[in-house]
């Protein structure tokens, strides 16, 4: 019998892996564990994986780390690429992962994502802060680019808030900050935090003080629910969006209006001068003619 037991194969290992990272559980194939040379496929697949302090009784792998990013790993394992998130937090979290599970490729691409955004960080101011309204003329009349003023200020509300109103303010900060990082090159930004009677408000400016208001997004409402007044603050992301990029192709617009006056002035002279030497020319032949009919 024991020499029976010596000669019967060994089970092969399924195709099929069942990982609990922490808690989080995940489906995956040897295939895809096998692509990168990485500690995470020897931790898996090795015999001391397959031992009964590692696999559970329903034949899951267990790993004793935090799985909230395991699954952006095992897409970069199965696709190549992953899209990495904004933050650097998070960004910093996938690093510290990928070196413990020691894959190298995307260690490197979150070490990248970091100082790039450190690149960009650097010594770059935006946004403008007032905190009056005195400033805020000042700025938009001098500026020689278009203006986006976003008057933001929680507490000048008289009223309590609706559910999402305080989400929605987030995302209207969120998405200034993220135009004037865009913007920068093109664009004014101004942030209003103190000067204005406005809860959420975008206002937009042409360029120099050549052209006055040109549009305004404000994001508060009031409504009624159970009798009270309550505050919405809504996010119009869309309506934000059109009017930053009306607003940005307004200097351009400007530029090509005059463009196009001073050329129809110049066409016009030019036409002018023409006519009046066509004219000069026509009476000087009628001259001759008549002359030549006298004598």
């Amino acid at each position: 019998m024991g020499a029976t037991a010596a000669n019967e194969p060994k089970s092969e290992i399924s195709n099929y892996v069942k990982l609990n990272i922490g808690g989080s559980l995940f489906y995956t194939t040897v295939t895809t564990l096998s692509k990168l040379d990485s500690k995470l496929r020897d931790m898996v697949l090795s015999e001391a994986a397959q031992n009964a302090e590692t696999l559970e009784s329903e034949g899951w792998v267990f790993i004793d780390r935090c799985g909230k990013h395991f699954g952006t790993i095992l897409n970069f394992l199965r696709d190549g690429t992953v899209p990495l998130p904004e933050t650097c937090v998070e960004i910093s979290e996938i690093l510290a992962e990928t070196k413990y599970y020691g894959v190298t490729e995307l260690h490197e691409a979150c070490e990248q994502a970091l100082q790039k955004k450190r690149n960009r960080n650097t010594n770059i101011t935006w946004v403008t802060l007032i905190t009056s309204q005195n400033e805020a003329q000042k700025l938009i009349s001098v500026s020689s680019k278009p203006v986006v003023k976003f008057a933001i200020n929680r507490h000048n509300n008289k009223y309590s808030y609706t559910g999402a109103s305080d989400d929605n303010l987030l995302k209207n900060i969120e998405l200034f900050d993220k135009l004037a990082e865009k913007h920068k090159e093109r664009g004014l930004f101004i942030k209003d935090v103190i000067g204005s009677n406005e809860i959420c408000c975008w206002t937009f400016y042409g360029p120099g003080g050549a052209v006055k208001k040109v549009a305004e997004v404000c994001c508060t409402s009031i409504v009624y629910a159970t009798d009270k007044k309550h505050t919405k603050v809504d996010f119009p992301e869309t309506r934000i969006l059109e009017e930053t990029m009306n607003v940005m192709l307004l200097d351009t617009r400007i530029n090509k209006s005059v463009q196009e006056h001073e050329l129809i002035e110049a066409t016009s002279s030019s036409n002018s001068n023409c006519r009046c030497s066509c004219s000069s020319q026509w009476s000087d032949l009628q001259w001759e003619n008549s002359t030549t009919s006298t004598l």
